[in-house]
């Protein structure tokens, strides 16, 4: 058997959100959204944190997991799954396929985040280990041999229309936007909120570690624009080769922008939410931060997704 695509026969639309949102309910954490006085100071805009590194899993990943899982069981329930991943889209695949009772295997790379390996075990999953650059090859060959639903971490519709309910949660609890602003590697989070936020007014914007940058060169060039290697950049969870071509079709019809941050930033981002706001989160969310932080949107109301909170801690040995 080959690999099974979680497709819907419709395209998408803001509709597929909110009814993600309702699949969702009981299920993800409804996180709260915060702020900060110093960061408004800094950044000359007044912005809302909408915290899903304190989301299932850590991650705002368990949305788009879970939904495309407990759709699919309910249409066709798959035998198992398969994932690649670098960390939180497999603690999300890990625990929703628990939750849906049925056995996960998710492939990771050898670098991998020793934090979200072991969390990814503890949710159930099996975890098969490869070079960065063949996570996807050799998630397709256990998929097609031993007939699992490959799962994947964003070029999917129903994983897309799960990953914009973050975004939708954040506009009912906060209230209208000038901008969202969202951290980029697949395309995931930043399709599924353009989509939640469609029809809203807001601007949303993707960033990019700068020497990961290929989502906006894809934007900007209309096609999807491949790296030779797997970026060194520290935020793990923006890795990814290519956006997706699912991704990038509602990117060139609803992203406002695309922009970079430079490494150094990310590093000061992360630690400014740490030491400012008391709040635990990984280098792709301070990704976004960055962005703010360096005021980039002075004189707007702001909404930044913090994407996770995923980090190794140091031994206490």
């Amino acid at each position: 058997m080959g690999e099974q695509r979680l497709v819907y026969s419709r395209s998408m639309t803001p509709d597929s959100v909110e009814k993600a949102q309702g699949l969702l309910k009981g299920i993800v954490h409804r996180t709260p959204v915060m702020t900060c006085s110093h960061m408004d100071k800094r950044s000359g805009s007044k912005v809302f944190f909408k915290c899903e590194n304190l989301q299932r899993i850590g991650a705002f990943k368990i949305r788009g997991a879970y939904h495309a899982i407990a759709t699919h069981c309910s249409r066709n329930p798959p035998v198992g799954v398969v994932a690649h991943s670098s960390g939180n889209h497999a603690q999300g695949v890990a625990l929703a396929a628990a939750l849906c009772s049925v056995p996960a295997v998710i492939v990771m790379p050898k670098d991998a985040s020793a934090a979200k390996v072991t969390a990814t075990r503890g949710y159930g999953a099996e975890v098969v280990f490869c070079d960065p650059a063949e996570r996807s090859v050799v998630a397709e060959h256990i998929a097609q041999k031993q007939g699992y639903l490959m799962v994947h971490p964003y070029d999917d519709e129903l994983v897309i229309a799960g990953q914009g309910t973050a975004a939708l949660e954040l506009w009912e609890q906060a209230g209208a936007f000038d901008a969202v602003v969202v951290p980029v590697g697949g395309g995931g989070l930043i399709s599924g909120t353009a989509l939640a936020l469609a029809h809203r007014g807001a601007s949303v914007v993707g960033i990019e570690p700068s020497i990961a940058a290929d989502a906006g060169e894809s934007w900007r060039k209309g096609s999807v624009q491949h790296l030779q290697q797997v970026p060194t950049t520290m935020a793990d969870g923006l890795r990814s080769l290519a956006i997706g071509e699912q991704n990038l079709a509602v990117m060139k019809k609803l992203v406002t922008d695309m922009q970079t941050v430079e490494e150094e930033a990310i590093q000061e981002a992360m630690f400014f939410v740490w030491s400012r706001m008391k709040l635990v989160i990984e280098p792709s969310a301070a990704v976004a931060v960055a962005a703010v932080l360096a005021g980039r949107f002075r004189n707007q109301r702001v909404g930044v997704i913090l994407s996770g909170g995923n980090v190794d801690c140091p031994s206490m040995s």
